[in-house]
């Protein structure tokens, strides 16, 4: 049985252990066809208004933390991940991923990664104000230390699986959330006030290196490419780009309209839909996030083993119902923990992924048979 509060002992708390299996020893033919027997339902389920689906999603500490370094330890922790997912019931399948830690824009800006021992990437902003990092001289992601890196390991990735594994661009930030990397903290927040229009055109040359980049690398992945992305369940069937908008927690509805919500818009455009995430509590900023054109996905944590400070549920399944917005819902506990909140969740009117941790395969098959039965069964009592 799963603790009922956030274990602050695990170095993930969303984080599934496994074995790596080098490339060589990974049945590529097995998982592409695994892959291709859920596209179909993938595709039904993004097509229509409302509906469930399950998602067990294998997230590996290592490749969070300092493994992201080695893009052959990366490779084989995936893989290794992939192969363990097999055996566990779900409508969606997991996904390879090149990720480097959330800085990456902040690369185009001459800033650079900290590489501590055993530690996840980390960097430290190198600006007072937001005139100071207009005033310096941006390169292209792609030519940074870190874009080079990553699509290295993307050419990497598709090399050693032949392109027929799903494969994601990497962890996408929101352009506010970007913001927080550049400008010391101290200073960051004086700048709705002080220097309103400057931060604007901030966020605009942000917006624009993470379209561009994000583009590089989609064109580069070609057909494996799956979306919305890192920390979504994703899919060839999906679209969007999914954006980390975590300062949400931090600033008025005011102010995320004003300063974020035209830029998460103008990412969805180039990508085929907006999509939302921010860790935390974020209730109570529903209405401004809906309020995002072209919104067709969000992303939040239901319960206390996923996030020390999760979401209440019936603000989610109020909000969100009949929109046709999915609600990717993070639900790390046991079976009963799980299906407490999809009940609290679910919704005739609703469209919900239901993201599983499930330690055994076996709970996992008990929770997708039970999931799909409270489904079937609301919808024949609203009949």
């Amino acid at each position: 049985m799963t603790p009922e509060n956030f274990d602050i002992t695990l170095s993930d708390s969303q984080g599934t252990d496994v074995e790596p299996v080098s490339p060589k020893r990974f049945d590529l033919t097995a998982y592409h066809d695994y892959e291709a027997s859920l596209l179909e339902q993938n595709d039904k389920f993004w097509r229509v208004k409302s509906g469930i689906a399950v998602y067990r999603r294998f997230r590996v500490p290592q490749v969070f933390s300092s493994g992201c370094r080695d893009m052959k330890k990366s490779l084989a922790w995936q893989l290794g991940a992939l192969q363990k997912s097999m055996s566990y019931k779900m409508d969606i399948a997991n996904f390879l991923e090149p990720w480097y830690g959330i800085g990456t824009i902040a690369s185009a800006f001459g800033i650079e990664y900290e590489w501590k021992p055993g530690q996840a990437p980390a960097f430290r902003p190198r600006f007072k104000s937001v005139d100071e990092a207009l005033e310096q001289e941006l390169l292209p992601i792609e030519e940074t230390s870190i874009g080079e890196q990553t699509l290295e390991m993307i050419h990497y990735f598709l090399d050693q699986t032949k392109g027929q594994i799903p494969l994601s661009p990497t962890d996408t930030q929101a352009s506010l959330n970007a913001v927080s990397f550049l400008i010391d903290t101290h200073h960051f927040f004086l700048e709705f006030v002080m220097n309103p229009e400057g931060l604007k055109e901030l966020l605009n040359k942000l917006t624009d290196l993470t379209i561009e980049f994000t583009k590089t690398q989609l064109e580069l992945i070609g057909n494996a490419a799956v979306l919305p992305g890192h920390g979504f369940a994703s899919s060839r069937t999906f679209s969007g780009l999914g954006v980390s908008s975590d300062v949400i927690c931090m600033i008025s509805p005011s102010d995320y309209q004003a300063f974020e919500a035209p830029h998460i818009q103008k990412i969805g455009k180039a990508f085929g839909g907006a999509v939302f995430h921010s860790c935390g509590q974020w209730a109570s900023k529903i209405d401004g996030v809906k309020a995002i054109p072209n919104l067709i996905m969000i992303d939040a944590a239901f319960s206390k083993q996923t996030d020390p400070d999760p979401n209440p549920c019936a603000p989610f399944r109020d909000g969100f119902k009949k929109t046709g917005i999915v609600i990717n819902a993070r639900i790390v506990g046991d079976s009963t923990t799980v299906l407490d909140k999809v009940k609290q969740l679910w919704d005739r009117d609703t469209k919900l992924i239901v993201v599983t941790y499930c330690r055994t395969a076996e709970e996992q098959r008990r929770v997708y048979d039970a999931v799909h039965r409270l489904a079937e069964e609301k919808q024949a009592n609203c009949m």
